[in-house]
């Protein structure tokens, strides 16, 4: 293999795994002038690849899909068979690991032409392989658009629609895309709230790209999993119902982190925090987090008002006795 061809291919692999390049990064990654770049471009165009250029400062290098699939070693069913298969893959959860199918997937769909694409959005939706669980339907093709933000971070409009049905556009940087408890979500940077969200994927129904590049902020995977367990279990309860503690907004954020999300100031002294559970126990929990100290009232509803207080009052009986005689252990005797 030439020197010219290997440079050719690294330059295509380096195309594919971001959206947007500048030449002169470029150069500097393939350790060759501004000039050498444009020459490949050129032949990589004469082998079929579409990749588009724009002059200046913000310009630079894209791959975008051509009128036909380019010399992938791949047949036009083969690369329809392999889209299908990678969307199903994503959907169902099958690989170990679903960043590896989104990221076939979305280099794939990449440079697939619009006949293509036609076909197997065509194919796809007749395909209806047994789900894994009773988890909601997630568009593959919002999947892969979302992959492709996220890998080249590129803001994005979403059209969203909540769990109340109300339809809204969000400005986001995506960060994530993650499958929890039978559903995809997606950890973004939301520009309008100045805060990270979560979003369930199923309720996304049009990604639309910007083409204006962000800089990953910083946040641990710690992080990224708390908040992924708290938009899980982010969904109407059965027991609902409202703390508000004498605490500042701040000061409770501070101690609640992640999971004082919903948390508004009552005033600038009292913060009020929507708490639930399946029952009068699950919201409980919430309540034993409020730090020592610190006052609060609660609207918690009935019947199940009642039932926690008779089970305080005996808990509190229980502590204010006397408490039981030791346990005596059994003495053994030798035979």
């Amino acid at each position: 293999m030439t020197d010219t061809t290997s440079r050719a291919l690294a330059l295509l692999t380096l195309l594919q795994t971001h959206r947007h390049w500048s030449g002169a990064e470029l150069a500097r990654r393939l350790a060759v002038t501004e000039r050498t770049v444009r020459r490949d471009v050129d032949r990589l165009r004469e082998l079929g690849y579409r990749v588009e250029s724009a002059p200046g400062s913000a310009g630079g290098y894209r791959l975008e899909a051509g009128s036909a699939v380019p010399p992938l070693l791949l047949t036009d069913d083969e690369a329809v068979t392999m889209a299908i298969g990678l969307r199903v893959a994503a959907t169902q959860q099958l690989v170990g690991g679903p960043e590896v199918s989104l990221t076939a997937l979305a280099k794939l769909e990449q440079v697939l032409p619009a006949v293509l694409r036609r076909r197997v959005n065509a194919l796809a939706s007749a395909v209806h392989p047994s789900r894994l669980g009773q988890g909601p339907a997630v568009s593959p093709v919002v999947l892969g658009e979302l992959a492709l933000a996220a890998r080249d971070g590129e803001r994005v409009r979403l059209r969203y629609t909540d769990a109340a049905g109300v339809r809204s556009t969000r400005r986001v940087e995506p960060h994530v895309l993650s499958p929890a408890d039978r559903k995809w979500y997606l950890l973004c940077w939301d520009l309008d709230r100045d805060d990270w969200r979560t979003f369930r994927v199923d309720r996304i129904d049009e990604v639309e790209h910007t083409r204006v590049l962000f800089s990953p902020r910083a946040i641990s995977e710690e992080e990224v999993a708390e908040r992924i367990l708290l938009a899980t279990s982010w969904s109407p309860q059965k027991v609902e119902a409202d703390v508000v503690m004498d605490l500042p907004l701040e000061e409770m954020q501070e101690h609640f982190g992640v999971w004082a999300q919903g948390a508004t100031a009552e005033d600038a002294a009292r913060t009020r925090w929507p708490i639930g559970g399946g029952d009068w126990r699950e919201a409980l929990y919430g309540m034993l987090y409020i730090p020592a100290g610190v006052e609060y009232v609660t609207d918690f509803p009935e019947p199940e008002r009642s039932e926690l207080r008779e089970s305080l009052e005996r808990a509190l009986r229980a502590l204010g006795a006397e408490p039981p005689d030791p346990r005596h252990e059994a003495s053994s005797v030798d035979s």
